[in-house]
């Protein structure tokens, strides 16, 4: 056996034993199911918040590492925490949903995603959506794809309630509470260090699902994987 061989065979022992008690997938959307922002980068969307900030003058709201970060998402949980349920929190985020509608119709499928959401349905699994988007734009997409019947109605996306975007395991627990899933039986796909700490909190076993692992591993990921290939065939083989 060459060493690649043996690399491969513990790769599919390790996703054998995630997947195998796992009778509900819990899904990140961005990244693990498409690209979201394919079309236009999120980076640009942050800056266009920060942008439309400045120009009410409340740039200085944010910190510099929060503007740094670049992340539309942590603008907007950032000024939330700042000026709770306000008006400004309000158009925030109907400027981020009306963003990320327009970038559904452009999103660019992960690899194998397709095809490994339908396999895993056909089998048996019953799987949800749990997100820090929008839950409109998401619906959008999986329309888009045909892919609606095997999540609906288990999407769990962003809610008013901003404090409980992820890192909080907020939408993980409402998907094992409606779905009556103890978390040891349902399984995490996810793509960031914030993913991985909600499956954390919520007692809900992980894989990651990233081009670059490092974040992922450092934080204390077992598994993570570049490419659903393997892992489809995994599914296919179960």
């Amino acid at each position: 056996m060459t060493p690649e061989t043996a690399q491969t065979d513990d790769k599919t022992g390790s996703l054998r034993e995630l997947i195998t008690p796992a009778q509900v997938v819990l899904w990140d959307f961005d990244g693990p199911i498409c690209r979201l922002f394919a079309g236009r980068k999120a980076e640009q969307v942050a800056r266009d918040l920060m942008t439309w900030l400045r120009g009410q003058g409340l740039h200085g709201l944010l910190t510099e590492s929060e503007r740094d970060s670049l992340d539309p998402h942590i603008v907007l949980r950032s000024i939330d925490a700042r000026r709770p349920d306000s008006d400004l929190v309000t158009e925030l985020e109907k400027r981020l949903t009306m963003e990320e509608l327009k970038a559904a119709s452009s999103a660019m499928p992960t690899a194998y995603a397709d095809p490994l959401i339908r396999t895993w349905k056909a089998v048996g699994s019953r799987l949800a959506i749990t997100t820090n988007n929008s839950p409109r734009a998401v619906r959008e997409y999986l329309e888009g794809r045909g892919l609606i019947s095997c999540f609906f109605p288990h999407i769990y996306g962003r809610t008013r309630d901003l404090q409980r975007l992820k890192p909080d395991p907020h939408c993980l627990n409402r998907a094992l509470k409606a779905m009556g899933t103890a978390p040891s039986s349902a399984l995490m796909i996810g793509d960031s260090v914030t993913d991985y700490d909600a499956a954390c909190e919520a007692g809900v076993p992980f894989l990651g699902y990233a081009s670059d692992s490092e974040p992922l591993l450092r934080a204390g990921a077992k598994t993570v994987v570049d490419s659903f290939d393997q892992l489809l065939k995994v599914v296919q083989s179960s």
